[in-house]
């Protein structure tokens, strides 16, 4: 297990108006799984390909356990990385393609077999091994793809969107095997992928990339519920946002003086609340407000409010939503320890998305 180091890391590419990735520096700790979360073209694979050898940054250090592997080709790095769209070698059989590194190294045959057949059954694909890729659904190769990259035992392994190609029923499957597999093994994991919602149930921590820097990196529950800037509570879903100012007695805005968690700093910044956070219906120190619209979203009901001036979206049970009709009234409890203040100079509201 090695712990992976990002030191000021920046590449820009020819004819490039901009860095696509602009000093990053980022902590993956030794036995641990992280995910490299962003939006399409903030430069989440750029980062893997530097990581990996494939690809030099421009100014920057990259290191395991803080030696530098800069100056190491590829395969001399200790680092896997598994593609996006990395197919087995169509020739060779699932047991042939897992065991194709370990015959690079040169290890004896009978290693090589008792190794192929352990792994080939921690990934569920036991029994298979004589099959070729074509004979293989897309959830077999991609668990194929990840024991070849497994069983070279890597310092670090890179994982970009692994799971972007597969059907949302195994999607949960190969995302619980990663997991599972990243525990057992032990080994310091990096993911790449743009969906929140996977790389909050996958990891250990996530790092957000927002056009090529670190916007922030934390735990899933700590980067959902205390957002450092208003574009990253956007990105996970933010939508309420209330300006005003933080002081001892609590944020003084719209809807009054609202008590505040103890330790919220002081100064102008924006008040938010999740909006899966927000309470309908009566409870003490609730506030008044009015239902403009409601919406059926499967799992959940989206309603959206008025209390005065002041719009919020409260995310609900569906048959909560379901039985609140536009135009009536509803009373709204915004817990306390499910608020957060966002500092910004002069605490002025972001325009509400369309």
């Amino acid at each position: 297990m090695k712990t992976l180091t990002l030191m000021h890391v920046t590449k820009t590419y020819p004819g490039g108006a901009r860095p696509v990735i602009d000093d990053l520096s980022l902590t993956v700790p030794a036995g641990s799984l992280t995910a490299l979360l962003g939006p399409s073209g903030s430069g989440k694979s750029t980062l893997l390909r530097m990581i990996a050898g494939f690809a030099d940054p421009d100014a920057g250090e990259i290191r395991l356990n803080d030696v530098s592997i800069l100056r190491r080709p590829p395969d001399r790095r200790g680092v896997v990385m598994v593609f996006q769209n990395a197919p087995l070698f169509p020739h060779l059989t699932l047991a042939d393609n897992v065991a194709f590194g370990l015959r690079m190294r040169g290890l004896a045959a009978a290693d090589i077999s008792a190794r192929v057949a352990a792994m080939l059954d921690r990934v569920q694909l036991q029994g298979l091994g004589t099959r070729r890729p074509h004979e293989l659904s897309g959830g077999q190769a991609q668990r194929g793809a990840l024991a070849r990259a497994l069983i070279l035992k890597p310092d670090l392994l890179l994982l970009d969107e692994p799971l972007s190609n597969l059907d949302a029923g195994l999607r949960d499957g190969m995302r619980q095997l990663i997991r599972d597999l990243q525990r057992e093994t032990g080994t310091t994991l990096l993911v790449v992928t743009h969906d929140q919602a996977e790389a909050v149930a996958l990891a250990d921590r996530v790092a957000l990339l927002l056009d090529g820097r670190l916007a922030q990196e934390a735990t899933p529950q700590d980067i959902f519920r205390h957002p450092a800037s208003v574009a990253v509570a956007r990105f996970f879903g933010g939508v309420n946002f209330l300006p005003g100012r933080a002081g001892a007695d609590g944020f003084d805005c719209a809807l009054g003086l609202v008590r505040l968690p103890p330790g919220t700093a002081a100064g102008p910044g924006l008040l938010t609340i999740r909006p899966e956070a927000i309470r309908l219906g009566p409870a003490p120190g609730a506030h008044q407000g009015r239902v403009l619209s409601t919406a059926f979203l499967g799992t959940q009901g989206r309603v959206e409010l008025a209390i005065g001036d002041l719009r919020l979206v409260a995310l609900t049970p569906p048959d909560t939503a379901g039985a609140l009709a536009a135009g009536s009234e509803v009373a709204v409890t915004l817990p306390v320890d499910a608020l957060w203040v966002i500092a910004e100079p002069g605490g002025q509201a972001p325009d509400r998305p369309t």
